[in-house]
């Protein structure tokens, strides 16, 4: 099983916009998160693609979508 920060790590490079992965790697999140009883998913700024105010934004808003709540620190 993936732990959350493992789906984590995975997500990142996905993260550019380009990858068909990303939403199946959502999922994996998702999952990950409900096994470790996790509420949000917390990611790192410096490792985003589009780390600004805009780019966050629009990261939270797609993964709520999905049922993952995102925060970053």
């Amino acid at each position: 099983m993936t732990t959350v920060q493992q789906a984590i790590e995975a997500i990142y490079p996905l993260l550019d916009g380009k990858s068909d992965e990303l939403d199946p790697q959502i999922a994996v999140l998702k999952a990950a998160m409900k096994q470790e009883g996790a509420k949000e998913a917390t990611f790192e700024i410096g490792k985003l693609a589009q780390g600004n105010r805009q780019g966050r934004k629009l990261m939270q808003s797609y993964f709520r979508k999905k049922g993952v709540a995102v925060a970053f620190e």
